[in-house]
């Protein structure tokens, strides 16, 4: 074939579908274009997020290779998942009616042999010729983003709105600790109740007034200190009343995936001893919703499947792939630590207590991984069959 050749002999489906792929950044959008009339794709430049341009450019592109081939043409479209999240793959849907595959950017295979050459015209071809072949059945040349309903998206922002408050409260009292212990002062914590009036009557260690202009700055971050913590507790309200309600639905006469089933999920796990209404929300809102076929899909997902190494006589452990979120896997070891302390007499905290006899340090936090990954699938089974994990105490 010849180098100015794109892509392979097409094959049937190749030869009904006109391929976009999107490289989007915030001056411009870079549309790649495969048509079935052409073996070249071709490159547009777009002003940032202008869905119009879009819609002339695929469909004028759709209607010239219709008009060549005398027959109806699909389209694919694809582009990386990224801060804009999904809402240009719901727009292709409303508005025009064309599949979109929202695909992982750490996915696309790179040339390791040399330095790597980016620029958004190159990933825009990139992506077109990995759309090409995932049509062609090739599921390893990208991974494909499962695109959240709007409700199920909606649902993950309480959650993600306290973690942010958190943070920030953490950060907030941090920082009011630190002024306070440039003067020698380590006895006040602005979260305690009185801090205030205690605060008025301080004097520095080394026995003068408190300086005036630190005064101000600390009384300015306790009012951002409150109002974090009182959105905190408006948050956490809301939480715990979406628990309550869950508790009084039977989760097999409530429609499949509706507010009312996830929110009886959250009750159901939160029936267990040391699973709080924080632990069942992160796993309902963030996990179990994705509708997972079978217990090694959920772990590989969240990124606690061993990543072993094998070459010939050579063979190594490299740990766990971490294909996930990192904060989920944090969570869910700090779960594990909490399943050992309230479920001690369940088999899996004693297959930990065994696996680890007369351990400490590493050994222990290396095993807890393996726990973490043997606890989510049974609060998975939990949730979605109601089969309590054996011998757990509920509460």
């Amino acid at each position: 074939m010849s180098p100015k050749n794109e892509t392979a002999a097409p094959a049937e489906a190749e030869s009904n579908t006109l391929y976009v792929a999107i490289e989007i950044s915030g001056s411009s959008w870079i549309v790649g274009v495969k048509s079935p009339i052409s073996e070249k794709i071709g490159l547009h430049s777009l002003g940032p997020a202008d869905v119009e341009a879009l819609r002339q450019l695929i469909e004028h592109r759709r209607a010239k290779a219709e008009r060549v081939l005398g027959r109806k043409v699909r389209v694919l479209c694809c582009y990386e998942a990224g801060y804009e999240g999904f809402w240009l793959e719901r727009w292709l849907d409303r508005e025009m009616s064309i599949e979109t595959v929202v695909l992982d950017p750490a996915s696309l295979l790179v040339n390791r042999k040399a330095k790597q050459r980016k620029t958004d015209r190159i990933d825009a071809r990139k992506m077109v010729r990995a759309l090409l072949a995932h049509d062609r059945g090739d599921a390893a040349v990208l991974s494909r983003v499962r695109v959240p309903s709007v409700e199920e998206e909606d649902r993950k922002r309480l959650l993600r709105e306290r973690q942010r408050l958190v943070k920030e409260r953490t950060s907030l009292t941090n920082s009011i600790k630190g002024l306070l212990k440039l003067h020698g002062i380590f006895d006040l914590d602005p979260r305690l109740e009185g801090f205030d009036e205690e605060f008025a009557d301080v004097e520095t260690a080394y026995g003068s007034l408190f300086p005036p202009r630190a005064r101000q700055e600390i009384e300015r971050i306790k009012e951002r200190l409150s109002l974090v913590e009182r959105q905190i507790a408006e948050v956490e309200a809301e939480r715990d009343a979406a628990v309550r309600m869950g508790a009084d639905v039977p989760i097999a006469n409530v429609p499949e995936g509706s507010e009312e089933q996830t929110a009886a999920k959250i009750a159901t796990l939160t029936q267990l001893k040391g699973i709080g209404e924080n632990d069942a929300t992160v796993l309902v809102h963030e996990i179990f919703y994705r509708g997972f076929r079978n217990r090694r899909e959920l772990a590989s997902w969240v990124g606690l499947t061993p990543a072993p190494w094998a070459s010939g006589d050579t063979q190594r452990d490299q740990g766990i792939d971490r294909d996930g979120p990192a904060w989920i896997r944090a969570q869910l070891i700090q779960m594990a630590w909490r399943w050992l302390r309230y479920q001690p007499d369940s088999p899996l905290s004693m297959w930990f207590e065994k696996r680890t006899a007369g351990s400490r340090g590493r050994m222990r936090k290396v095993m807890v991984v393996a726990l973490a990954r043997k606890l989510l699938i049974a609060l998975w089974r939990f949730a979605e069959t109601g089969l309590v994990p054996t011998s757990a105490k509920l509460v």
